[in-house]
């Protein structure tokens, strides 16, 4: 038995609850891990995992092992950073979330050119608008973009997204301009239900807001507002193309907008795989605070968020 591998696939089926995911993140077969384990169990003469019909638990030696196992392979892994230190390509695979409409503009180019600078790695790119169980689907890193609940999850901030208010020019010709949010009571509003809050609020306060057109998915609502159908309250990424266009003209821009955190989250472990400290810095970077897609547009002025 080959120690290290048997005490890699152990870790990986306690962290996922499966032995095919375990496989799958492995890229063994589920036979080979499940050999690996029994290889284990019989070594240490101790059973670590109990399996019932719907899942697997780990058993009071399997946690007490589990704890242990995990430091000794990130001890591994740090050991190998720190000689690879100044290696610039990267290996092993990294899997990756986010909302569909920010991964489409903002998240998969960068991991393009991330790719491109290190041919070695291996990714798994998934987008979508739900909440995704990190450990129990294993993920890697996940890109959120709002207020975050409470969990055993780590976040980092890369970056602000600021909420515009807009409409195209001939809604406001036709039906008037709000200068003030009380106003919306008396507009066509086009509203997002979705992954995060489609309440439209100013300094704290919601405001009522009714209309023809509600969507999970706010690439339905930006051309519906392009054509006159109402007024949008978007993310920046979402409408800062049409307002440099002029297709979109910004409101209430005196007014300090709601501002949502785009943030990197990740399992909490002591130390973070280096793949994927990398990868947080280069989308730092890339786009920036303020981010790169609100650059040359003149809007609201944020207060400090």
């Amino acid at each position: 038995m080959n120690q290290l591998d048997a005490m890699t696939a152990f870790v990986r089926v306690a962290e996922l609850g499966s032995y095919t995911r375990a496989a799958e993140a492995l890229d063994l077969s589920r036979t080979r891990v499940s050999r690996l384990i029994m290889e284990l169990e019989e070594h240490l003469q101790a059973r670590l995992l109990q399996r019932t019909t719907r899942r697997l638990h780990l058993t009071e030696a399997g946690e007490r092992y589990l704890a242990r196992a995990q430091s000794i392979l990130q001890a591994l892994e740090d050991a190998r950073t720190d000689v690879s230190a100044d290696v610039t390509e990267m290996h092993g695979h990294l899997r990756l979330n986010g909302p569909m409409s920010f991964g489409i503009r903002h998240l998969s180019p960068l991991v393009a050119d991330f790719m491109v600078q290190h041919p070695e790695l291996r990714v798994r790119l998934d987008l979508n608008d739900r909440r995704v169980d990190l450990l129990e689907e294993g993920y890697d890193l996940a890109i959120r973009i709002g207020n975050l609940p409470d969990s055993t999850l780590v976040a980092r901030r890369l970056t602000r997204c600021r909420m515009v208010l807009c409409a195209s020019p001939d809604y406001l010709a036709t039906h008037g301009e709000p200068r003030r949010p009380e106003e919306l009571a008396g507009h066509r509003c086009l509203r997002y239900l979705g992954a995060f809050s489609s309440d439209w609020q100013w300094d704290g306060q919601r405001r009522d807001t009714s209309g023809p057109l509600e969507s999970n998915n706010g690439d339905v609502l930006t051309p519906a507002a392009e054509a006159g159908l109402g007024i949008v309250h978007q993310p920046s990424f979402l409408v800062a193309d049409s307002i440099r266009s002029g297709r979109l003209v910004p409101l209430c821009t005196d007014m300090p907008p709601q501002v949502l955190g785009v943030h990197g989250i990740y399992p909490a472990r002591r130390h973070l795989p280096a793949k994927v400290t990398r990868f947080l810095d280069f989308l730092a970077d890339a786009w920036g605070d303020p981010p790169a897609w609100e650059h040359d547009l003149e809007l609201s002025p944020i207060t400090q968020q």
